[in-house]
This record gives structure tokens, C-alpha cells and sequence, in this order.
């Protein structure tokens, strides 16, 4: 059953408790609110505002699930607390470790200040829980993706579009990297985790995927430049820092250019150009 009472009070303690440059928004120059302001946390968790005020004032429907895992994402709770919330809500915890889609806090927070960076948060799959701004200007949202093709490993056999955004010249090389990849998870999560499903998909799917899979290839790592083709921008290559929380199996992707390069001077348009148009099929419109 719901604790109506319970998760209202919760609520309203973790969003006062929250200033908003601790998940990134700007301060502004007239604010008396404490904390977050209710319309602030309904955006950062992707659900309308007056919804939002009705759960702190112990009204409304009975929150989903899904509802209720953007709300721990978007307040930044710790992994306690979002099972808290949870079950406040009437809902059994979701999993941690290797499966969980839950942000870590301190992630969060690395992410929230790489406004002007393009950077992500992935699975071991290579999944995108969430991108920067200039994150989505660079490849487009990669969030969209469901089913198997949340995973760019997948999509990089599967979908001609991914193949799009990077030089061809590294298409082999990566080939080999999200092969190699998938097998170390396989090997560590088991014949019955999603990484084997994928791997079984793939191998039916794909004849490419099929030859790199059959070397048996392990630690094959991506070069420290990934080269980006961009619709509107061309070539850019950027240097990849990752960034890892073992706890939950994700890893903070950040995108660099070296300073004064033509790479670098092409980062900086990023941001007046704004995300990347999506065409019907899926593919970055040029």
C-alpha cells in the first residue's frame, strides 16, 4: 500500500534539501525558495509539475514504477534512498548491481557541471542512461533507443546509421571492440543475462558480428581519439576519458578536443548548432 503521508514529507525533504546548482540549473538572482522550487524537480524527472505538487500534497493517482524511477533520478538519490521511495510508493525495489539503470549521486553531479562538453553515462552495454546538452548535439539523443537496440553494440551491426557517425576508417577496429566487449560481459554475467541474449540476436542477425565473434578476441580497447562525423560539422576527433562506478556497473563517458585544433574550434559550434535532426529511419539528418 502507498504511504501517502510518508512519501510527501520524503519528497518535499529531498527537494528542499537540493540547491539548484546541485543538479545543474542555474541559480538566478531573486530566488527565496530554500530548496528546489516544485516546477525545477518536475523537469529534472520528466513528469508535468502539477503532478508533481499533488504527490508532495498526498493527492493524485497512485505512481507507476517508471514514475517513480524518474523521481529518484531526477531528485539524485543514493541507491537507499530511491529503494526507500519505493517502497513509500508501494512498490517493491528495483535490482542493483549490472542490471540497474539508477545514476549513482555522485555521477549525477560530474554530469550536471559538463554543460559545455559532450558527454554520457552508459551501461556495460553500452546503453545511454543520459546525455549533456552537447552530448545529444554530437550523436544525436541516444536515449531514444529501445529493445536491443539501446545498445550502440548492437546498433553498430544492425544499424547503418551508428556506422555513420564515425570515420570509416575505424569501423573495423571497433567491430572487434564491442565483440570483444560483449564477450567479457557474457563471460561475467552468465548464459542467461541480457548480454548473452544480445550476443545470440547479433549472431543471427549479423554475418559481420559472427566472424569477429568466432576470433575470440578479448581486450580489444577503442584508440584514445575516436574520430566523429558530424552532418553539419565533418570530422571531428576527440579524445574519450571514462570514468567509472564499479558499483553499478556504468561508466561517465566525456568527449575533449585538444585546444587550438580545428576539432577543438568545431566543439565550440556545437552548441549554436543544437541537437542533431532525426529523419524517419532513425538515421542523423545531413
Amino acid at each position: 500500500m502507498i504511504d501517502r503521508a510518508g512519501l510527501a514529507e520524503f519528497l518535499r525533504r529531498r527537494r528542499e534539501s537540493l540547491q539548484p546548482e546541485d543538479v545543474g540549473l542555474p541559480r538566478g538572482q531573486r530566488r527565496r525558495t530554500s530548496g528546489l522550487r516544485r516546477e525545477e524537480v518536475a523537469t529534472l524527472c520528466f513528469i508535468s509539475a502539477d503532478y508533481y505538487s499533488r504527490l508532495e500534497r498526498e493527492r493524485g493517482s497512485h505512481p507507476s514504477e517508471q514514475m517513480i524511477a524518474s523521481i529518484a533520478q531526477g531528485l539524485h538519490l543514493s541507491l537507499d534512498e530511491r529503494d526507500h521511495l519505493f517502497r513509500l510508493a508501494g512498490h517493491h525495489p528495483p535490482s542493483r548491481g549490472s542490471t540497474s539503470e539508477h545514476i549513482s549521486p555522485g555521477l549525477l553531479r560530474i554530469l550536471d557541471r559538463l554543460a559545455d562538453t559532450p558527454a554520457e553515462v552508459v551501461t556495460e552495454l553500452g546503453e545511454t542512461l543520459r546525455q549533456t546538452p552537447l552530448g545529444v548535439a554530437l550523436t544525436g539523443d541516444l536515449t531514444r533507443h529501445t529493445g536491443p537496440a539501446r545498445s550502440i553494440g548492437y546498433r553498430w551491426f544492425t544499424d547503418p546509421a551508428t556506422r555513420a557517425q564515425y570515420h570509416p576508417d575505424d569501423h573495423a577496429l571497433h567491430s572487434r571492440v564491442f565483440a570483444s566487449g560483449l564477450r567479457e560481459t557474457v563471460t561475467r554475467r552468465g548464459p542467461d543475462s541480457w548480454a548473452a541474449h544480445l550476443q545470440q540476436l547479433l549472431y543471427a542477425r549479423s554475418e559481420e558480428f559472427r566472424r569477429v565473434w568466432d576470433d575470440h578476441e578479448i581486450g580489444v580497447r577503442f584508440n584514445e581519439t575516436k574520430r566523429f562525423l558530424h552532418p553539419a560539422l565533418g570530422l571531428l576527433e576527440l579524445t574519450c576519458q571514462t570514468l567509472l562506478d564499479p558499483a553499478q556497473s556504468h561508466a561517465l563517458l566525456v568527449y575533449t578536443a585538444v585546444p587550438g585544433t580545428e576539432s577543438h574550434e568545431k566543439l565550440q559550434l556545437l552548441s549554436v548548432l543544437g541537437p542533431q535532426p532525426v529523419t524517419l529511419d532513425g538515421a542523423a539528418g545531413v
